[in-house]
């Protein structure tokens, strides 16, 4: 029994986002000060007080937040107790009685739960959980993001309930949908941790403390515009405000405003506003908002100026909006008219870019709470191997690799109603082997309208070259792998390396093997796919190259034949385009930023035609010459190439080596591969049908290795 004097002891903390891996546990972390003033045990249970009340289980906050006076809670207690980030709640010890049976109604009545295992598997996840009628509840294993149920009544009623393994659960089923199904909070967002913060000061204070800006004497902001490329948590942004602030929420589609008839779509923008109005506070969230607003000065319609028109008067007329807050969303910002991105309609542009090494790890966390992971699955590690995911990416990466498990234990589960095949959906897990095959099925978002590639090759593939590989690995690879280890030396990876050597003498294979040994993508790029006859498309192409390598960050930028691609200005034969792509080239070579990890890599065999701006420091940092191969090199080929072939006793390749004077590597890997094909010929030749059965005793010989020599000297 829980003593009423301590019972009565209350306390004023101010409430702070929760850990995204508490979300729908039904539990708090309190001030340690708090926590030993109400007399707590961890695991005890707290009655949380501002416009509604709820309970939930509570945990001291570490060491460190002595005497800050806060709680920390998830977004379903938020809701629950009916405040916000950054308000004060009343916190007091509560006695609990076991429930001795649950009703929840589900506030997305698309999923049916008359299955007895549905009844089953969601008893199990409320266990432990405190609860009292009207709460509202999440249970994860139905989605990332979990089901949602609203607490219709418990059994003891009239005072908080634990839920045990005993409790029995009803379902009530309603008619409809409810309008809040879609129940996001800011710790469904994982690694925006600044955007949340920006969007928050521009769109939740002004919403919920409109006096503060009435003392300021200051109007508040009324816009903001959102863009980022697609996935990447635009409008996961706006759905989390909207449920934070608990205001009327409007979701406009950019393409569902036009209208064929005149005037039509118009009314359709003026309709939105005003029903925002009427339920003030509101927040209009314009999804693809260049569909909407494109730049006037480019299309070609009458019906997108007028709404363009429309929509200006309507943030910035005549008439106030009061308190009405328009978010939008667009992946080409670019393309949405600058009327409307001038201060007064969107008083804030806020870029989300593609997400680190750390937000990456944030978002898989969150994706794969509800997951039965196995003990080998380290999303640390999946986080560095994951370049150019976004959020989107990384939803659909947790997915695919919880549908490989499905498939692994699909033969396990029979008809669905014998024992092996219950104990094998219990024991299901999502292996490190699940996600990795994943990933050969997912493709970034980042990297789609590339020809970006994980290379294959490693550094044991490439023959000889052991100063440039050690070259290479200390100003390259080095720093791509250890980025903190680089930035506290003050030693970033040069900007651009410039691989110069006759033909055949491996450096594309270099650049290759380098990418495949940093295990970042490789982005090679050809000129003919910049080329165009309209005049500034192939410096866009080139732009769009260099931005989305910025988003496919850490990668390395391959331009073969550079001296195709970035001829000497104003040399005989260079045309207008190919100096303007040239200078195009020198000013993104500029705006490289040390800290973004793109590497530009570019191969050459004959430097003189290069233009001399970009082959000076500060571009082309590092100039790498690749000789013709000397004996030892050539030896290291030839075992390279020969690696896994089946060669005769008889075959020498040393004094192969020899006889290869003058020849570049990939003249000694067209060798062996005639050598290869030639004894081919002739075991078929000699065996006929038998030839396949008989194919282990195929080998290659030294005379396979004179008559391929012999053709090659005949070119």
């Amino acid at each position: 029994m829980v003593d009423s004097a301590v019972e009565a002891a209350e306390v004023t903390l101010r409430v702070i986002e929760g850990n995204p891996e508490d979300t729908g546990r039904g539990i708090v972390h309190l001030d340690p000060v708090a926590f030993q003033y109400l007399q707590l045990h961890p695991g005890d249970v707290v009655r949380i007080t501002n416009k509604k009340s709820t309970v939930a289980r509570a945990v001291p906050l570490p060491p460190e937040l002595v005497g800050t006076g806060l709680i920390q809670a998830d977004g379903i207690v938020r809701g629950n107790a009916g405040v916000g980030i950054d308000e004060k709640v009343r916190v007091a010890r509560v006695q609990t009685r076991p429930a001795l049976s649950l009703v929840l109604a589900p506030v997305d009545t698309t999923r049916s739960f008359q299955r007895q295992e549905d009844l089953k598997l969601l008893a199990q996840s409320l266990v432990g959980l405190a609860v009292t009628a009207g709460d509202v509840v999440r249970v994860t294993p139905y989605g990332s993001r979990g089901q949602l149920f609203t607490v219709a009544g418990t059994a003891p009623a009239q005072s908080p309930v634990l839920v045990t393994k005993d409790t029995e659960v009803q379902i009530l089923h309603a008619d409809s949908t409810h309008e809040g199904s879609f129940h996001v909070t800011y710790e469904d967002i994982g690694g925006l941790d600044r955007e949340v913060q920006r969007v928050r000061e521009m769109v939740e204070l002004p919403l919920k403390r409109p006096d503060l800006f009435a003392r300021l004497g200051v109007e508040a902001p009324k816009g903001v515009l959102i863009y980022g490329p697609p996935g990447c948590g635009k409008t996961l942004i706006a759905r989390a405000v909207a449920t934070e602030t608990q205001a009327h929420f409007i979701h406009v589609n950019g393409p569902e405003i036009i209208h064929k008839y005149y005037g039509e779509s118009e009314a359709r923008l003026r309709e939105i506003f005003e029903e925002a109005s009427r339920h003030a506070p509101s927040i209009i969230f314009l999804d693809e908002i260049d569909a909407i607003a494109p730049r006037r000065s480019v299309v070609v319609g009458d019906v997108e100026k007028r709404v363009v028109a429309q929509l200006l008067a309507l943030m910035d007329g005549l008439v106030s909006r009061g308190e009405v807050v328009v978010i939008g969303a667009t992946n080409v910002p670019e393309m949405v008219d600058p009327a409307l991105r001038r201060p007064g309609r969107f008083d804030r542009e806020m870029e989300i870019g593609v997400p680190n090494q750390k937000a990456r790890l944030a978002i898989l966390k969150i994706h794969s709470r509800g997951m039965p992971l196995a003990p080998d699955v380290d999303l640390e590690q999946l986080a560095r191997i994951t370049h150019g995911f976004v959020g989107a990416d990384l939803e659909i990466l947790c997915k695919e690799a919880g549908m490989n498990a499905l498939r692994r234990i699909l033969p396990d589960l029979n008809d669905g109603r014998t024992p092996s095949s219950n104990g094998a959906a219990r024991e299901i897990q999502v292996t490190l082997a699940d996600f990795r095959q994943a990933m050969k099925e997912v493709e970034p978002t980042a990297r789609r309208e590339l020809f970006a590639e994980k290379p294959a090759a490693t550094w044991d593939q490439v023959g000889g070259l052991d100063r440039i590989k050690d070259l290479l690995r200390a100003a390259v690879q080095s720093p791509l792998q250890h980025p903190e280890l680089s930035r506290h030396l003050g030693a970033p990876q040069p900007r651009g390396i410039l691989l110069v050597g006759p033909s055949g003498t491996g450096k594309t294979l270099v650049a290759n093997a380098l990418a495949g040994e940093a295990d970042v993508p490789f982005i090679t790029i050809d000129r003919t796919l910049l080329l165009s006859k309209w005049v500034g498309e192939s410096e866009k192409a080139l732009r769009e190259v260099f931005r989305k390598a910025k988003q496919s960050s850490p990668c390395i930028l391959f331009f073969d034949d550079l001296d195709a691609l970035a001829p000497i200005r104003g040399a005989a034969g260079v045309d207008q385009a190919s100096e303007r792509l040239v200078s195009q080239l020198l000013n993104e070579m500029d705006a490289l930023d040390d800290e973004l990890g793109v590497v530009v890599v570019a191969a050459t065999n004959r430097p003189d035609l290069v233009d001399p701006a970009l082959l000076r420091p500060g571009r082309f940092d590092l100039r790498v010459e690749f000789p013709m191969p000397n004996r030892e090199a050539r030896l290291d080929i030839l075992r390279v190439h020969t690696r896994g072939r089946p060669l005769s006793p008889d075959v020498d390749l040393s004094q192969l080596a020899d006889r290869t004077e003058g020849l570049s590597g990939s003249h000694i890997h067209t060798l062996c591969r005639r050598a290869a094909a030639l004894a081919m010929a002739e075991f078929l030749e000699r065996h006929g049908p038998a030839a396949d059965r008989l194919y282990q005793e195929c080998v290659i010989g030294p005379e396979h290795f004179q008559r391929a020599l012999e053709e090659l000297s005949e070119r």
